[in-house]
């Protein structure tokens, strides 16, 4: 049986040897995680699929950046820093990044070297356990200010736990710069069945099957029904489930945004269906 998990590169984009960095954090319930932990080696071979995810630098790179973590979150800003590093960035980049102790924060030499060789790098380290830190506490508004008072002319790129997912978004939204906010999750973003929604039927037209719209994802309506649709990270990041809704109107759990043209192209594992849909699959 094969098990598939989605995990971002630490690595910069101008890796020199052709390598690429994985940080995998063992979790108590992670069969993938655990498994790795106690079997990785030296001519272990893992199936790999090409990079997949929008949560990227601009080509254009900023004059100013602010990279937000915690946690194991750090991975994919990590690689963003490291990037902008190797490709001799003289804008000016602050990496906050959130832990429970020192002890928690993973690349911490990496980053201290980092921010020592590089004038135009200013680390920041937020505990939320203990006194020590640059900042001390959960994201708030006088952390981002303390952080980055430029904020609001520029983008910020944020990984981490739910928690603090949710607390950056408060903050940015209630300051008017939700646009500026680039995020990636990796925990699925809590899904609440409108009753409004749950009506209708789902058709999965390639299938032959019809079903009660139950108000969940249509991935897990699809596979309730007894299908096997093509998934992967299950929280809208890889684009692996994506598939054509031909007709209907469905909503993103993520941010609410609704999708009603015909004959569109939809990520199936964060789309409910508002009503009757039918979808290609």
């Amino acid at each position: 049986m094969r098990h598939t998990r989605y995990y971002s590169p630490a690595t910069s984009e101008r890796s020199r040897d052709g390598r690429f960095e994985l940080t995998v954090k063992a979790h108590d319930s992670g069969r993938v995680s655990r498994w790795l932990h106690a079997n990785a080696r030296r001519g272990l071979v893992l199936h790999l699929s090409p990079a997949e995810g929008e949560f990227t630098l601009p080509t254009t790179r900023p004059d100013r950046v602010l990279l937000v973590s915690g946690g194991s979150g750090i991975t994919p800003v990590m690689s963003m820093l490291r990037t902008l590093t190797d490709e001799g960035h003289h804008g000016e980049i602050v990496f906050l990044h959130y832990a429970y102790t020192e002890a928690d924060v993973p690349y911490l030499n990496a980053l201290r070297e980092l921010a020592a060789r590089h004038d135009n790098v200013r680390l920041l380290l937020a505990y939320t356990d203990v006194e020590g830190g640059d900042l001390h506490g959960f994201f708030t508004e006088e952390h981002l200010r303390a952080a980055a008072p430029w904020f609001a002319e520029t983008d910020t790129y944020l990984c981490g736990p739910p928690g603090l997912m949710a607390g950056a978004r408060q903050v940015f939204d209630r300051l008017g710069v939700a646009h500026r906010l680039r995020t990636e999750d990796f925990a699925p973003p809590p899904i609440t069945v409108d009753a409004e929604d749950a009506t209708g039927e789902v058709t999965f037209g390639r299938s032959a099957t019809t079903a009660p719209n139950s108000g969940r994802t249509l991935l897990e309506q699809a596979e309730a029904a007894g299908l096997k649709p093509e998934f992967g990270c299950r929280m809208g990041i890889c684009f692996t489930c994506t598939s054509v809704k031909t007709s209907g109107c469905t909503r993103d759990v993520r941010n609410g945004e609704l999708s009603t043209d015909p004959e569109e192209e939809i990520q199936i594992c964060v789309s409910v269906p508002v009503g009757d849909v039918a979808i290609d699959i």
